[in-house]
This record gives C-alpha cells, sequence and structure tokens, in this order.
C-alpha cells in the first residue's frame, strides 16, 4: 500500500477535559494557556512512544547489574513551534523532551487572502540525517502556514517520516494539504473538527490560540 497521512486523536479523558476548557470561551487567559501546555505534554508524550529509537544497555542497581533500555543519545530531537500559538505547547512538549532543541518560526496570515507569511524563520541550514523534529502547531486550518514549514524542514534534509505535528485542533483541508504533499507524515492531535468558517478559522475550534494564549486581540 502507498504511505498515506496518518492522523492519531488519542482517546485519553485528560486531553478531553482540557480539550473542552481550552475551547470555552469564558476560560481565563492564564488557565487557557496552561490547557494548551497540558495537551502539548500529553500529545507528545503519545506522538513519541513508538518514535524514539532506544539501546540496551546494563545499569547497576544498589542490589544488582540489569537489562536496561535508554533514548539513544545519539539521536538529535527538535522542536519547532509555529509562532506565536505554537510557543503555548512549548513548555508541556519541554517537559517529555527536555534536551531538545528549539528552532523557532514565525508566521502570519493574511486575513483578506488566508496566505501565509514568514517573519522569522531560525532552522539550521541543515539537519542531520538522522535528527527527529516535533512540530508545534496548535491550529492545522487552512494549511497554509503547515505546508511552509514542512517544504522549510524538507529543504533541510528531513524527511516527512522524521517530522510529527503536535496540533490540538485540526480541519480536513489542512489535512487534505498534507495527505496531497507528505505521505507517511504522522499528526497527533486532539480533535479533528468538521470546517472552516469564511475567514479560515475552524468551527467549531477554539478561536485564536495565539490571542487567547497571550492575551492579545
Amino acid at each position: 500500500m502507498a504511505p498515506q497521512l496518518r492522523v492519531f486523536v488519542p482517546p485519553h479523558p485528560l486531553l478531553k477535559n482540557w480539550l473542552a476548557l481550552v475551547r470555552e470561551a469564558s476560560t481565563p487567559m492564564p488557565l487557557f494557556k496552561t490547557g494548551l501546555s497540558e495537551i502539548g505534554r500529553w500529545l507528545t508524550y503519545e506522538a513519541i512512544r513508538d518514535w524514539l529509537p532506544t539501546d540496551e544497555v546494563t545499569i547497576h542497581t544498589p542490589l544488582a547489574p540489569s537489562a536496561g533500555e535508554v533514548i539513544r543519545a545519539s539521536t538529535p530531537i527538535a522542536v519547532v513551534p509555529v509562532l506565536r500559538a505554537g510557543l503555548a505547547l512549548i513548555d508541556g512538549m519541554m517537559s517529555v523532551l527536555p534536551a531538545a532543541a528549539i528552532y523557532h518560526v514565525g508566521m502570519e496570515r493574511d486575513e483578506t487572502t488566508l496566505e501565509p507569511r514568514c517573519y522569522l524563520n531560525k532552522l539550521p541550514k541543515h539537519f542531520p540525517d538522522n535528527a527527529l523534529v516535533l512540530i508545534s502547531e496548535p491550529m492545522l486550518a487552512t494549511g497554509g502556514t503547515i505546508n511552509f514549514v514542512m517544504q522549510e524542514l524538507i529543504q533541510r534534509g528531513v524527511t516527512p517520516d522524521r517530522i510529527r505535528i503536535v496540533a490540538v485542533v485540526a480541519a480536513p483541508p489542512a489535512l487534505q494539504i498534507l495527505n496531497t504533499h507528505y505521505p507517511g507524515l504522522v499528526i497527533y492531535t486532539a480533535t479533528i473538527d468538521e470546517q472552516l468558517d469564511d475567514r479560515g478559522f475552524i468551527l467549531p475550534g477554539l478561536g485564536d490560540a495565539g490571542d487567547r494564549a497571550f492575551g492579545t486581540d
């Protein structure tokens, strides 16, 4: 079978609880930000479950030698938050992967054309051949922004099978674009919503994740 996009929505009660909290319009900014961080934590835990390579080692307990298994130290791990909203997931993600490098990409969308524009790109010129990259992008809506970030990573030597996306809400237009251009890509999201409105916002969604996380309009 030809590779195709895989989207996982973990059925964890904690994820459902935090998703309900961040969807609620009356949730205050500090609690909203906490909710996104917690979603980032649990989705990252799920995303790396069968992905990080490990090595078998011998350890020494206080009583006797024992077989053990550790994450392979020679595998570079990077997290790419898509600014601004992607920053709201970072604390939770880094609690799971504290040694990961962070490379920022700043994106904004023209609210008339819905086309993305990059205003900050801190990606390295080239990633190591064995690097694993997690993209932090809470809202996968029209697909323009995430498609740009994917192209930038691929130009720097990262293949789709070494990229995973951590999102909060995904919508069909973005998923269709990713499936067309990046078969084999894996996404972990708290939910998949049905549609976009005429402004390109996900319905029912949770509003503008960046504004709500940082208290701006």
